[in-house]
């Protein structure tokens, strides 16, 4: 075994010139290096060098590393992509932690009843049918759907019945969205029928989204106005309707 050995001072190893690198061989075969620039250079490093009270190492130029060799730990969240990780986000395919976005379902809320209302009043009748909802965030949409049961009867002519469902914010204004009315300016565009004496019951969808803008307590209430009746209204003959309000990420 040959060595190379300095017992009372540094050991120097020149590699005399401009850009010359110190190489260092095994049977011929280069094992490492240190470059001019002082970066060293290793095929293999054994793990149990690493085991002492070594200063902090950069690894600012190590390269092809291979992420199946992590054999423990935790890569902390800030490496996985910028911004914070928290429950509410996820990681997006451009490396941001981001939240999922609109059109996530928030919150449901239903109800359903069987008391009748009904009236031959060509004018505005509230229902039992209501509901109220608190969004969570301003940007949020509700979706506001009814099904119900409603009935006409008329004796003389012909006679119909038209539907809205009004918007009541908790401190603000009472509207009646476009989204939620069979049409405002006709009275029989929710049913209607050219028959006279009979009572013509059935069940009638209305439903629409809208951006109430708030997060304050919003109540939903079904109103409906007859056209040239006897009677009208809903849940006559047994039956039921039901009103459901979902909130949805408007973000």
């Amino acid at each position: 075994m040959s060595t190379i050995k300095s017992s009372n001072e540094h050991l120097t190893i020149n590699a005399d010139g401009s850009s010359k690198d110190i190489k260092f061989q095994a049977n011929g075969v280069q094992k490492a290096s240190i470059s001019s620039a002082g970066l060293f250079t290793s095929t293999t490093i054994d793990a149990t060098v690493l085991t002492g009270n070594l200063p902090a190492i950069s690894g600012a130029s190590l390269t092809a590393l291979n992420a199946s060799n992590l054999g423990s730990g935790t890569v902390p969240t800030a490496r996985l992509g910028s911004g914070t990780a928290n429950s509410s986000v996820h990681l997006r395919g451009d490396g941001t932690w981001a939240a999922a976005g609109g059109g996530k379902l928030l919150q449901v809320v239903s109800m359903h009843t069987d008391s009748s209302t009904g009236s031959s009043v060509s004018d505005w009748h509230a229902t039992n049918v209501t509901l109220a909802i608190t969004p969570s965030a301003t940007s949020s949409k509700i979706l506001v759907s009814f099904n119900g049961q409603v009935y006409v009867q008329n004796t003389s002519g012909d006679g119909g019945i038209a539907l809205k469902i009004q918007q009541a914010i908790s401190g603000g204004a009472t509207t009646s969205p476009d989204e939620l009315m069979t049409r405002d300016a006709a009275n029989y565009t929710g049913y209607y029928t050219s028959e006279a004496n009979g009572q013509f019951v059935h069940r009638m969808p209305l439903s629409g989204l809208v951006s109430p803008n708030t997060t304050s307590a919003i109540t939903y209430t079904v109103y409906f106005i007859p056209y040239n009746v006897n009677g009208s209204g809903i849940n006559s003959l047994n039956g039921r309707s039901t009103l459901t309000l979902m909130e949805i990420d408007g973000s």
